[in-house]
């Protein structure tokens, strides 16, 4: 109980260092703008090219997966990254001498705001999808729009955690960046390249795909249907999101700020 009690003040000041820096109110707006930018002329095309019908969860899953998870891998990175640019760390790290605590205050503060991001974000990119493609395209479900929703807001959450516990480990904006992103886009594609498909849905970027889809359904990025139900691949980002976070906080308490 102690413990829990001492963490809130650190909580708190963390929850203000993070929405009175401009740059994360920038972030948040600009994946909210390339999420309705990629439903809309997802949805434009939709009203003109029959080939390839999809349904308005389907688009906003695109627009998460495709660009607006490049906004979120941002905003989290930075808000490790630029304490060690700016040289705030030392004075964050006498103020809470608990190192962990620290890791775990970002974490608190990042999990809530970047799942109900995902799921706004999902749930306004299916209806702005809904109303342009008017009726083209494929209908969404009830449950198919729930899966994306939820779906986005815990891979969003996740993801941000992932990027938080990679920054602590290398304290660089530009190699938490290069790292994440390999891990979420290109590593798949080469080890499925190598004669290893079976690995690709185990990877947090496709798992996290897998997680918006209902089960049974195909992988809009793979076109392969997930071999787990959508909470397996939440729970596969989670567990990714775990060792980043051991290893970023085994790193910041060996090493000087």
């Amino acid at each position: 109980m102690t413990a829990a009690v001492s963490v809130v003040p650190v909580v708190s000041s963390e929850w203000t260092k993070f929405w009175s820096v401009r740059a994360t109110w920038w972030t948040l707006i600009a994946g909210a703008a390339l999420m309705a930018f990629y439903s809309a002329v997802s949805a434009i095309a939709q009203r003109y090219d029959s080939e390839d019908p999809m349904g308005a969860n389907t688009i906003a899953l695109g627009g998460g997966f495709y660009l607006t998870q490049f906004a979120v891998i941002a905003l989290a990175t930075l808000f490790v990254t630029s304490e060690y640019t700016g040289g705030g760390i030392r004075s964050t790290l006498l103020w809470t001498p608990v190192r962990s605590r620290v890791v775990l205050a970002k974490a608190a503060v990042l999990l809530p705001v970047l799942f109900v991001y995902g799921v706004a974000l999902s749930v306004s990119g299916m209806a702005l999808a809904g109303l342009v493609k008017d009726g083209h395209g494929l209908p969404t479900s009830f449950a198919g729009a729930l899966t994306t929703a939820v779906g986005m807001g815990g891979y969003f959450a996740s993801l941000g955690l992932l990027c938080t516990g990679v920054g602590w480990a290398l304290r660089s904006a530009a190699g938490t960046l290069v790292v994440v992103i390999v891990a979420l886009v290109p590593l798949p594609l080469i080890v499925a390249s190598l004669g290893l498909p079976g690995w690709v849905p185990y990877f947090p970027g496709i798992a996290g795909v897998n997680a918006m889809v209902e089960a049974g359904q195909p992988n809009p990025i793979t076109q392969a249907a997930a071999p787990y139900a959508p909470w397996v691949g939440l729970l596969i980002c989670a567990v990714w999101t775990a060792v980043a976070l051991v290893a970023g906080t085994a790193v910041l308490r060996r090493r000087d700020a």
